[in-house]
């Protein structure tokens, strides 16, 4: 029977969510669901990631952003919501800071909402449902 030491390597990794200086990057994370909102904050928090707030809707999102700011490293976006879509609340943040770091959440199908998005500054892009490996892979190739 196998025991935790055969097994050292697969959790012996550095996790994903930490700065070379060992600070841990910032997330916003934006969206209507709080079911994925919840997803996407258990997700990253298990990899070193801290959630510095949520936001229901691209204005609250927005409104986040430039309050925190420059105490958000990233942003997760879905890009389906109430109020202000996440396309929009994309085009707002990137014109509040050009250097901003934002990664789309999206369901399937919405490819051509995808691509308007990446053209408008996102950086990546995830696909509900939310795959962990996933989420951490492209959050990480954002940040780089």
């Amino acid at each position: 029977m196998k025991t935790k030491q055969d097994f050292q390597q697969a959790n012996n990794r550095p996790p994903e969510g930490l700065k070379e200086d060992g600070s841990k990057f910032r997330v916003l994370v934006v969206d209507d669901s709080m079911f994925v909102a919840k997803q996407l904050t258990q997700i990253l928090s298990s990899d070193g990631y801290e959630i510095v707030a949520t936001a229901q809707d691209g204005k609250e999102g927005v409104d986040k952003y430039k309050e925190l700011c420059p105490n958000v490293d990233i942003v997760t976006m879905d890009i389906t919501m109430p109020r202000m879509d996440g396309i929009t609340a994309l085009e707002q943040i990137m014109a509040f800071n050009k250097d901003a770091r934002v990664v789309m959440v999206s369901a399937l199908g919405k490819e051509e909402l995808v691509k308007r998005s990446l053209m408008a500054g996102a950086k990546n892009y995830i696909v509900k449902p939310l795959d962990r490996n996933k989420v951490l892979e492209r959050i990480a190739q954002a940040l780089k």
